[in-house]
């Protein structure tokens, strides 16, 4: 019986430093996502702290550059309208990390109603239409006739458009061309599905880099010197922003041959 017991007593202290290192670990796990859950809870309540100030800024120079209150010069109206713009893009940027933040903590939800796509794409071309003749760039767009309505939330795949067109204006050089198109998509599972397909002849992006730009917080180029700066954030919230519809985005693309970005969306009421 000593035998056996000088061998069981081994594999019972193994069996209790396991039992312990499980412990540790699931105290670390625990302290792990109460740090995720700290952190995202820090990026809403930041983010949301900081639109009311901007906003702020915004509207007070609004006023001053409209002459409200008393005549000002060209100069200066130049100086108010930098002044807003700037704070508009704080304000975007700010807009990202807030929804981000809710979709970390699982807090998006979709508001559904019935529209077409091509009410959505003249509302993004209309907004966009100031940076594209600044930069002298030709827009064009084809939308195949006779496409189903979507039942989706309409502010969401507002966003979506918006962000890629936005990227393709930024990465295209003046004087060179974007485009949009929406067709019938695939037929899936759930049914019938719609297309929309975003390009540019911009800089392209090299195939390594195509899973890391729907990254949170991902920079192609992340030097303090890249000339084109922002959260890292829009494509994760489009890629978000699609998948909560159950649709797919993704990227076709090769350095200095331009890009195109494709989603889907499902199409008629769902299931």
């Amino acid at each position: 019986m000593a035998h056996t017991y000088a061998h069981k007593l081994p594999l019972e202290e193994r069996l209790a430093t396991l039992q312990e290192q499980n412990l540790q670990l699931a105290r670390e796990l625990a302290e792990l996502r109460n740090q995720e859950a700290l952190k995202t809870q820090f990026l809403s309540n930041i983010s949301h702290d900081l639109r009311t100030p901007l906003t702020a800024v915004i509207t007070h120079a609004e006023i001053l550059r409209d002459g409200i209150l008393g005549p000002i010069n060209e100069r200066q109206r130049d100086s108010l309208s930098g002044i807003i713009s700037g704070s508009r893009q704080l304000l975007d940027m700010v807009g990202e990390i807030l929804t981000y933040a809710r979709g970390a903590a699982n807090q998006l939800t979709l508001s559904r109603s019935e529209f077409t796509i091509d009410a959505v794409v003249e509302q993004v071309c209309a907004l966009s239409e100031p940076l594209i003749a600044k930069k002298g760039q030709m827009l064009s767009v084809e939308i195949e006739a006779g496409l189903p309505s979507l039942h989706a939330d309409r502010e969401q795949i507002t966003h979506v458009l918006a962000n890629l067109l936005s990227n393709a204006i930024e990465f295209t050089p003046p004087g060179a061309r974007v485009w949009i198109s929406a067709a019938n998509g695939p037929l899936t599972e759930r049914g019938p599905t719609i297309l929309i397909e975003v390009g540019d002849t911009g800089i392209g992006i090299a195939p390594e880099h195509h899973d890391l730009i729907f990254r949170e917080f991902a920079q192609v180029d992340a030097s303090a010197s890249r000339s084109h700066h922002g959260t890292g954030l829009g494509l994760a919230i489009a890629r978000k922003f699609v998948d909560l519809h159950g649709g797919h985005i993704w990227v076709e693309s090769a350095l200095g041959q331009g890009s195109r970005f494709y989603f889907t969306l499902p199409a008629g009421v769902p299931a």
